[in-house]
């Protein structure tokens, strides 16, 4: 579907309340001051305001089952929170995931009522198994049936809490979803988190003049099996720097047109989405809409302004 059809397709909608808008934030060295710093300027960001976080653990760097400290700052900001258990390195460090998840419930109580948009089980798991991972050295990861299982135990642990009602779900690339042996994790979940990223997909003709149709069919092809559970676009991006792949220049121009092609479509189409990501400085590939700077700063590299 091309973007003048999406835009009209999105047009038609009936009014619905304002989609999750956020950034992935990742846990290592940060602290309840730096999370909210990085929140704050999220939020107050030139162009648009970015309200929600995404978490791929529930514990706090350095501890063991220490709730995350994103979670007070979250609370001090209005930010609200997907939140992520690791679910890749084993049973007794699950059960630390699960730990911190039932402290931080006890401990903040009913300030997590309207903050927790969501819980993910697991982030790509299943990808760092499958060949594609497995040659790119994506890591350690599990299947399907671990995730399954964890996901049994996630709802046990907020069964009768404030976070009852919460929906549990996983997040996983595109072509993790699309294959037809995750039936049964489908079925299993109460969303579908995507991940796509056109700039790495170099098995195709991925320059940016083809990126914004490359994503929405991987959107559009997780949808087809969703089995009409809500997809969510947990993680996409293009990077202002770094290496090129296949025909993907990585550069601040390309970023900003796959920004408004499709972060600026997602927005007007009410879907829930985590851009990667606010501020990276020094990686390359590059992803960050901000450059260097403590706090974050607020100008963006490119124009956010859909």
């Amino acid at each position: 579907m091309r973007t003048s059809q999406l835009l009209a397709f999105a047009a038609a909608l009936p009014s619905t309340l304002a989609a999750y808008k956020g950034f992935n934030y990742g846990s290592s060295g940060q602290t309840e001051s730096t999370f909210e710093a990085a929140f704050t300027s999220a939020q107050d960001l030139v162009g648009t305001s970015f309200t929600s976080a995404r978490l791929y653990t529930m514990i706090q760097d350095t501890t063991t089952n220490t709730p995350i400290e994103a979670i007070p700052a979250a609370i001090a900001t209005n930010t609200t929170l997907l939140f992520g258990l690791w679910a890749s390195a084993g049973d007794a460090d699950f059960a630390n995931e699960l730990a911190a998840l039932s402290s931080a419930i006890s401990t903040y109580g009913s300030s997590l009522t309207d903050l927790v948009a969501g819980i993910s089980v697991g982030s790509e798991d299943i990808y760092r198994i499958t060949p594609i991972g497995v040659e790119s050295d994506a890591g350690t990861g599990v299947g399907p049936d671990v995730i399954i299982d964890y996901i049994g135990q996630v709802r046990s642990a907020i069964a009768g809490t404030v976070l009852a009602d919460v929906p549990v779900g996983h997040v996983d690339t595109y072509n993790v979803w699309t294959n037809s042996s995750q039936d049964a994790l489908i079925a299993a979940v109460d969303f579908l988190g995507v991940d796509a990223y056109p700039y790495y997909e170099t098995t195709k003709a991925n320059s940016i003049d083809n990126a914004n149709a490359t994503f929405w069919a991987d959107y559009s092809d997780t949808t087809a099996v969703s089995t009409d559970k809500p997809v969510w676009i947990t993680e996409t991006g293009w990077p202002v720097s770094g290496a090129t792949e296949n025909e993907a220049v990585a550069s601040v121009d390309n970023a900003q047109t796959y920004f408004s092609e499709v972060g600026c479509l997602a927005f007007a189409d009410d879907i829930n989405i985590w851009w990667y990501t606010l501020q990276d400085a020094g990686s390359s590939p590059s992803f960050g809409v901000v450059g260097a700077g403590s706090p974050p700063p607020t100008t963006p590299l490119y124009s956010l302004s859909c």
